[in-house]
């Protein structure tokens, strides 16, 4: 304590004040609509799982109309330390924000100088004109801001070009969708967009890692396939040839969407976990079955049924998944309660606490599907439905209110499931109601009105008993 000194805080502070700053600029980009709907990464409300569940309704869709889908993805190199500072002072002005902020946001990167220490040597300044902290809890927000420019500017002119291109995005990676019935229009199409995204990135000081794009087909075909490749070389990239698989965001496809890859890797991987925690505890020290309980549903299941809203929807074939996640419960049971290997699945996982695998993944895409209609209005899976009241955008070019009522019935996608759940939830939440905004909130606005009392179980001895 005698080396304590106040000092030691401010870069505590400059993060809680970076991370209140990031909270309202996120509210308000949100409010306005002015975030790209495609874009899934580094903000509120969306995550890797919709870029997932948007990709596979896109295929889907495709497969009902007799059409087949391909893909490129795209990875942008140096992203973060690339944003140009005067190039974003004014996307925050075209943004809708102040000119206060604008203003502060200039002070805050431009002219910024930076020099390295290392033991006695100290190099001179050098300018810092571009790119954003990493580390910064601004970064996530201001890296968004940047490309929803680049994304809204990429749609006017692939409109122009008669090109039908869907795109996703998750912070530096970028995906490019399209549809037809020969796999050489869809290269075509994605050559001839692909060049628009890199002249229109290069405008934007950014540059594509070339070694990192992949090109991949979705077909049904029951026969031999070979995906035809993707010649890039004309445009400075390489020559693209599709895989077997393919994995992207963690999630790993192949072109006729069975996911037994992508459930062997996930339940291997916790499987291996599992025998690890072997050595935390066993039958005469070390944890307790509770504890061994909660570990594995804390820790191992949400990495087993890492994104499971691909493959558990309605009408999904379900045999494969779980059966192998049913071999996976009953070794984490025999782990907890340290019985012997030939002791009956349904009994151990019953002293363990564990519910079946299938009624466990029934209440999680429940619950997936309620979230559904908390997301905002400007959400890419809000604007795949059919039925969203209030919606200030316009609907996504291949929504629902596009389908007839046959290619609605032969759909399955966790979209569908979704959408049916509006008959019986009234959606009256709404994620970014004035009421919700930093500062109006009921804690904002009445915060001498609450008080906090920190509790500790050592000190009430009746604690204990209460919990038993």
């Amino acid at each position: 304590m005698k080396s304590f000194r106040s000092i030691i805080l401010l870069n505590t502070l400059g993060k809680l004040i970076e991370k209140v700053i990031g909270e309202r600029l996120q509210f308000q980009v949100i409010s306005n609509n002015f975030i790209y709907q495609s874009q899934l990464g580094g903000l509120k409300f969306k995550s890797t799982t919709d870029a997932g569940i948007a990709l596979m309704y896109f295929i889907y869709t495709g497969w009902v109309k007799n059409l087949s889908t391909s893909t490129l993805a795209f990875d942008i190199t140096q992203f973060f330390p690339s944003l140009n500072h005067c190039l974003l002072s004014l996307i925050l002005d075209k943004a809708g924000f102040g000119p206060q902020v604008a203003r502060s946001f200039l002070n805050y990167l431009v002219n910024r100088k930076t020099s390295y220490y290392w033991n006695n040597f100290s190099s001179h300044s050098f300018d810092v004109n571009v790119g954003v902290g990493q580390g910064s809890a601004l970064s996530p927000i201001l890296s968004a801001l940047y490309l929803s420019l680049f994304f809204h500017i990429f749609k006017k002119r692939i409109k122009n070009l008669d090109l039908k291109i869907s795109t996703l995005s998750f912070v530096d990676n970028g995906l490019l969708i399209t549809q037809s019935k020969s796999f050489h229009l869809s290269n075509a199409c994605l050559f001839s967009s692909y060049n628009v995204a890199l002249t229109l990135l290069s405008k934007f000081d950014l540059q594509v890692k070339h070694s990192k794009t992949e090109v991949f087909h979705f077909s049904r075909a029951y026969s031999a396939f070979n995906s035809p490749p993707l010649d890039l070389s004309p445009i400075g990239s390489l020559l693209l040839i599709p895989k077997d698989t393919w994995k992207y965001l963690g999630f790993i496809f192949n072109r006729k969407l069975c996911f037994h890859k992508h459930i062997d890797y996930y339940a291997n991987k916790t499987i291996s976990m599992v025998k690890c925690m072997k050595i935390i505890g066993n039958s005469t020290r070390g944890l307790i079955p509770q504890q061994k309980c909660l570990l594995y549903r804390s820790c191992a299941l949400p990495i087993t049924l890492y994104s499971f809203q691909l493959w558990f929807y309605s009408k999904a074939p379900l045999l494969y998944p779980l059966n192998s996640l049913g071999k996976l419960q009953r070794r984490a049971a025999t782990w907890i309660l340290g019985a012997f290997k030939t002791s009956p699945s349904y009994g151990i996982e019953a002293i363990a606490g564990l519910i079946l695998i299938c009624l466990y993944l029934q209440k999680l895409s429940g619950r997936s599907q309620l979230r559904g209609h908390t997301l905002p209005t400007n959400h890419i899976i809000r604007s795949l439905l059919d039925n969203s009241p209030n919606h200030p955008s316009p609907p996504h070019d291949l929504s629902l209110s596009t389908l007839t009522k046959r290619q609605c019935g032969l759909l399955k996608s966790h979209v569908i499931d979704i959408d049916n759940r509006f008959n019986e939830v009234f959606p009256a939440f709404n994620s970014i109601n004035l009421e919700l905004q930093p500062g109006n909130r009921i804690s904002d606005m009445f915060s001498n009105q609450f008080s906090f009392h920190s509790f500790s179980s050592s000190n009430d001895p009746s604690f204990k008993s209460r919990i038993q």
